[in-house]
């Protein structure tokens, strides 16, 4: 294989990995205006609260490690790996140094989780559960209660972006100076010579390119099972199943066009979705009989090490399932045989 094949073989995975990131990144957001829509500015704070404290618990400290910051101090060890976590998922931010008890993040527009006509349906309650969800309980996951984070602006609400430092204070913080407000001051100017950058031997364009994907696919991870418990079975399943069908209805051209798919019948629809499979790094086999497909998906990666699992978790795939085939063609039928745990095998027929 010459090089300049292999290349673009290369190209094309990284693609394939982009498409299936926008339509995570998609439902993501979506998932969040639906509860916003159905269930009021209150429950979709909740939601995004319990989200954001739930990856915070479970992927700070670990990210710390794995970006080469754990030596640092909290305040620029904190705002370090927002920039650097986030850059690598594609996620427009920067970082200004002003001390070692204090360091500033930014996420200018565009907003990344806002994406497009997104931001005019988030309240800013729902914005700032964000920050009181992660931002807010680094200084507690660092063993430091001294390190609060102070927001200077808000996107959603009609600022120029969202923005904030944190701070190392002289004294233990209570639970609501964690995070505090100050919107008459100003986040100093982003200079990228000095920012931080990731080492290219340990994060060579290969694996950006998988933490890319990963990073947008994560927030649904975290979500689906936050929702879950949050809301009950049955109401987040509803919610989870009708975000999916209006995202995959919305995203099916654009998913579709990396993939080398085409619209059509269940023929070119079953074809779409093990490509989809794939580029997700799930193993799916497809077998036809009497004018349909049955496509047996042996591993959902997305959940593996989710211990709280709930069958109406698989209500995320049956939703997009249902919308992507609707973009495909009109009257594709997609139905997943009923399944325990909602974990694989899960057997889907389309026709």
């Amino acid at each position: 294989m010459s090089a300049a094949t292999d290349t673009a073989q290369q190209e094309a995975q990284w693609k394939r990995w982009r498409a299936v990131a926008d339509l995570y990144h998609a439902y993501f957001t979506g998932l969040i205006l639906t509860v916003v829509t159905r269930r009021g500015t209150a429950d979709a704070a909740e939601f995004v609260f319990r989200v954001f404290r739930r990856q915070q618990r479970e992927r700070f400290l670990p990210g710390l490690q794995k970006l080469g910051l754990s030596h640092l101090p909290p305040a620029v060890a904190a705002a370090r790996y927002h920039y650097l976590s986030n850059w690598i998922g594609g996620v427009h931010v920067e970082y200004m140094y002003e001390s070692d008890t204090k360091a500033w993040i930014r996420y200018p527009p565009p907003r990344w989780i806002w994406k497009g006509t997104a931001i005019c349906g988030v309240p800013g309650e729902v914005s700032r559960a964000m920050l009181r969800g992660w931002h807010a309980n680094n200084g507690v996951a660092l063993g430091d209660t001294r390190l609060g984070f102070v927001c200077t602006k808000q996107s959603v609400d009609g600022q120029d972006g969202l923005e904030g430092y944190y701070y190392q204070y002289d004294h233990p913080l209570e639970l609501d100076q964690r995070l505090v407000f100050a919107r008459h001051l100003e986040a100093p100017l982003f200079d990228a010579k000095t920012a931080p950058a990731l080492p290219v031997a340990t994060w060579p364009k290969p694996r950006l390119e998988k933490a890319y994907r990963n990073y947008a696919m994560e927030y649904v991870r975290t979500a689906a099972p936050v929702m879950v418990q949050l809301f009950g079975p049955e109401d987040a399943g509803y919610l989870l199943h009708l975000t999916g069908k209006l995202i995959g209805m919305q995203y099916f051209d654009e998913v579709a066009a990396a993939l080398s798919a085409t619209r059509g019948g269940p023929i070119e629809f079953a074809s779409f979705l093990n490509a989809l499979f794939a580029a997700q790094d799930d193993v799916a086999e497809t077998a036809q009989s009497e004018g349909a497909f049955e496509i047996r998906q042996q591993s959902w990666k997305l959940i593996d090490d989710v211990t709280d699992c709930h069958r109406a978790c698989a209500k995320v795939l049956e939703g997009l399932f249902e919308g992507l085939a609707a973009g495909c063609g009109r009257h594709i039928g997609v139905h997943l045989r009923p399944t325990a745990g909602g974990r694989p095998p899960l057997v889907w027929t389309v026709g």
